[in-house]
């Protein structure tokens, strides 16, 4: 990513001669010469060249001269002659055949100014979208002995075409051809990777290039089945989160990278010495908490996370629209800046943190350039920074010198921490250490093993659910397994898979079946049950079956599955509730047929009652109704036992029943009637 050059403009005093308001801007009156009364031209940036003729008058007698030696004519010496044969030159019909003696990447620079709404040209952007610069005319040592291009002709004062040749280009030059990003349909094996090493047997320095695998992680459907487990360990009291940074603790780190499905992108290795670890560390569980916490789906409750309405009903509901909810919110939240993951960046907070721009501007430009990618082809990730400079999508992260590097490594960090995580976009990586080389001619680098834990990212492929998430799609519908014949199912229950089995599906096989050899697993109900009660679906394990062995499971198969799919409805979890135990039971009867409260409470035996966490706060409103009825001659108490209904309204914590808290309080209340 390339930051926006921020332009400044010199300013000086209008002048009081040949000086006219135009539109709210400051041009030249017709006729006049762009100078003060004591000769000396203005410097001032403008918004538009309004006629060639006031164009050229900011050029020097020098430049003119080597422009007007392009018309062969013979050059003047006087600057008012020299621009009166210029605009001569390029008169009538004769603009267009100096524009047709152009050559491909000239007349296409042409066309990109004349085609833009500011009439100019941006070199960085054409150099993104052709792969070279216009040829301006042949190089020199010094920019003043450059003789120009005919290209020069049309472009003067930054890069800007005149709005009079702008108006009579637009009749014949075509509009320029649409910037694309070029995709892969299938990935190569390996990733050739740049090295430097020094060889001590030589005593110099070994450049060459290294075949490194390329490891695909396939997130779709892994992302929501994870946010059902991170969701479930929220609920269980499980994820403390700090409550000034909001990111999580080691602690909590280490049990959710245990739910994760196909555990972290990379396992850590015990480094040689301090001074070359290659270990990333966390990434997807390091986002999984600050994802929810944006979303909505969970909020601090001292130090440890506790969920929301919406995020208990996101238990139950289907998990892509809540990742769709949650990308949109991320999107904007300020809870969290991606660059603080690049530790090597210092200065990032006190001072140093007034020169960051906005956050939700930066992802918002990345999510437009996203949108854009044709889902389901792979994409190289400087293939895509350099569609987002072709297409202007830029933005700017700081103005630190380290500015133009900084860009790609935020980048990198909001692809692979968030929209990976989320399944919105397949990844394919390498080990982050090593596999960039560009960043060390920045100071301080020297010693870096790698700039970020992202380096590692070498291509992406936008999903089906990335697409439903980025609004291309108004509907989500899950990609197709891919068909691979690398499983043998036999009547038995047993499934014999090949050696060279990718660890996603070995994974999936373990957590489907029990291992009984090696490459052999059997289906067995209590393991596909236990698989089910950990977020996983009958259908998603009878699809993929299916598609690894390329042929219809055996009846034996089909049957135990069906068993477990009828099991499975026989008893639904609806989520926690609160268990409540009254005094006697003309209380629980009481309670559970008075109008205001039986509709949030069901009998569970003689003096208990069940109120379900979605009813819990409603349930105490309507306890305190009755409380507020006139007190007569008989009175009742009411023991509480549950940690999800207090007696004052302090915050408490939401746990499952078997957690339940046995602090017991008395409340009288009012006689029934």
């Amino acid at each position: 990513m390339r930051s926006e050059i921020v332009r400044r403009a010199c300013h000086h005093k209008r002048a009081e001669i040949g000086l006219a308001a135009i539109d709210g801007r400051m041009t030249w009156a017709a006729g006049t010469t762009p100078r003060s009364p004591r000769g000396r031209s203005y410097q001032f940036d403008e918004e538009k060249l309004p006629t060639l003729e006031i164009a050229l008058r900011f050029s020097n007698v020098e430049d003119l001269k080597k422009l007007a030696a392009l018309t062969g004519e013979k050059v003047p010496s006087k600057k008012s002659d020299l621009v009166a044969l210029i605009v001569q030159y390029l008169a009538g019909e004769r603009l267009r055949m100096v524009w047709e003696s152009l050559d491909e990447w000239q007349r296409a620079a042409v066309a990109e100014a004349v085609h833009s709404p500011s009439s100019q040209l941006n070199a960085n952007v054409f150099r993104a979208k052709y792969g070279r610069y216009p040829d301006w005319g042949p190089a020199a040592e010094f920019s003043h002995d450059r003789k120009p291009s005919a290209l020069c002709l049309f472009f003067h004062r930054n890069r800007m075409i005149p709005e009079d040749l702008k108006t009579r280009l637009l009749a014949f030059v075509p509009e320029p051809r649409q910037t694309v990003i070029a995709t892969l349909d299938q990935l190569p094996p390996v990733y050739g990777r740049p090295f430097t090493r020094w060889n001590e047997t030589k005593r110099t320095h070994e450049e060459g290039i290294e075949d490194v695998p390329l490891i695909v992680h396939e997130t779709e459907i892994a992302a929501q089945r994870e946010l059902i487990s991170i969701l479930r360990l929220v609920d269980a009291g499980k994820v403390s989160v700090s409550d000034k940074t909001h990111r999580a603790s080691a602690s909590t780190l280490d049990g959710i990278i245990a739910i994760l499905d196909q555990g972290e992108y990379y396992q850590h290795v015990p480094p040689k010495d301090n001074w070359s670890d290659g270990n990333a560390g966390p990434i997807r569980a390091f986002a999984w908490p600050l994802l929810i916490q944006a979303g909505g789906l969970a909020q601090l409750s001292g130090t440890r996370l506790q969920l929301t309405k919406p995020g208990r009903r996101a238990i139950f509901e289907p998990a892509a629209g809540s990742i769709r909810m949650m990308w949109t919110k991320w999107v904007k939240t300020t809870i969290f800046d991606e660059l603080a993951r690049v530790e090597c960046v210092k200065g990032q907070t006190g001072k140093g943190k007034r020169g960051l721009t906005a956050v939700s501007d930066r992802r918002e430009t990345i999510a437009e350039a996203l949108a854009e990618c044709p889902p389901g082809g792979w994409i190289a990730t400087e293939e895509f920074f350099r569609y987002m400079e072709a297409t202007a999508n830029t933005f700017t992260v700081t103005r630190d010198a380290w500015a133009l590097y900084i860009g790609d490594q935020y980048v990198l960090s909001l692809l692979l921490e968030y929209a990976a995580t989320l399944g919105m976009i397949d990844v394919a990586l390498i080990p982050p250490a090593g596999a960039r080389d560009d960043f060390h001619d920045l100071w301080g680098t020297d010693e870096l093993t790698f700039f970020s834990r992202y380096d590692g990212l070498m291509y992406f492929r936008l999903t089906p659910l990335g697409a439903y998430c980025l609004g291309v799609e108004s509907e989500y519908e899950p990609a197709p397994l891919a068909v691979k014949p690398v499983l043998q199912m036999l009547p038995n229950l047993e499934i014999v898979a090949d050696p060279d089995l990718e660890k996603s599906d070995f994974l999936a096989l373990n957590a489907y079946a029990t291992p009984v050899a090696d490459f052999v697993w059997r289906l067995e109900g209590g393991k596909l049950l236990a698989a089910i009660e950990a977020g996983r679906q009958v259908e998603e394990i009878r699809t993929f079956l299916t598609a690894r062995s390329g042929t219809a499971l055996p009846e034996e198969a089909t049957r135990l599955l069906d068993d477990v799919a009828e099991r499975i409805n026989i008893v639904c979890d609806r989520g926690p509730a609160c268990l409540i135990e009254c005094a006697d039971p003309a209380i629980a009867a009481l309670i559970a047929n008075d109008m205001p409260t039986r509709k949030h409470c069901l009998r569970a035996g003689e003096r208990h009652l069940v109120v379900t966490a979605s009813s819990e706060a409603a349930f105490r409103r309507a306890l305190r109704r009755i409380q507020q009825r006139p007190r007569g001659r008989h009175s009742a108490s009411v023991s509480y036992r549950a940690s999800d209904i207090c007696a004052s309204n302090a915050p408490f914590r939401r746990s499952a029943p078997r957690h339940w808290y046995r602090q017991e309080f008395t409340q009288t209340l009012p006689p029934f009637v």
